[in-house]
C-alpha cells in the first residue's frame, strides 16, 4: 500500500521505524477518532503492542468495568483516565461522546475481555460516530469467538454466531 493511501476517512501511513523492523503499519487519523481496543480473555499478555500503545496515548478509555480494565493498565503502568460504559449506561453517554470526538477527542473503547461490540456494549456509539462521519478504527486482538471456533474441530469457512451461552445455569 502506498504511504499515504486514503482508506474512506482514516489514513493509513508506513512508520518508517516499524517498518525497517517489522513492516508494521500505523493508523494516523486526523481530528478525533474512536478506537475500538481488543483485550486479554484471561492472560494479560495476550495483548498486542499496537493496543498498549493506543491505551496510552489516548485522552480517555471508555471502559465496560473500570475495576477489571484498571487491573491491565496498572499491569502496564498506563495511567489514562477511564470513565465507566456499559448497558445500563450507554444510551445516555453516546451525545456527549459523540460530541468530544467530533471536537477532536481521542478515545478509546475497551470490554472485560476480548474485542468490543462482540456481545459487549458500544454499538450504538459506533453507529451513531459512523452516521456523523467521525473515524472509528479496530485495534485486532484476542476473540473468545474466534478462539473458540480454531479449536472446535468444525469447519470454519463458514459459521454463524448466535452469541455466547449464559455464565450461570440460571440465566
Amino acid at each position: 500500500m502506498p504511504a499515504g493511501c486514503q482508506c474512506g476517512i482514516v489514513q493509513v501511513v508506513r512508520d518508517k521505524s516499524a517498518s525497517e523492523t517489522n513492516g508494521a503499519a500505523r493508523v494516523a487519523v486526523a481530528g478525533g477518532v474512536l478506537y475500538v481496543v481488543a483485550t486479554p480473555i484471561g492472560n494479560l499478555q495476550d495483548i498486542s503492542q499496537r493496543a498498549l500503545d493506543v491505551l496510552g496515548s489516548v485522552d480517555l478509555i471508555l471502559a465496560e468495568d473500570t475495576r477489571h480494565s484498571a487491573r491491565l493498565l496498572g499491569h502496564y503502568g498506563i495511567s489514562t483516565a477511564c470513565r465507566s460504559f456499559h448497558d445500563h449506561n450507554e444510551t445516555r453517554q453516546v451525545a456527549q461522546i459523540v460530541q468530544r470526538i467530533a471536537a477532536g477527542g481521542r478515545l478509546a473503547l475497551v470490554c472485560d475481555a476480548g474485542t468490543p461490540l462482540i456481545s459487549d456494549p458500544g454499538f450504538r456509539l459506533v453507529a451513531a460516530l459512523r452516521e456523523q462521519g467521525n473515524a472509528v478504527v479496530p485495534i485486532p486482538g484476542p476473540s473468545a469467538l474466534v478462539c473458540a471456533l480454531s479449536v472446535a474441530g468444525l469447519p470454519t469457512d463458514r459459521f454463524c454466531f448466535e452469541g455466547f451461552l449464559p455464565a450461570r445455569r440460571s440465566a
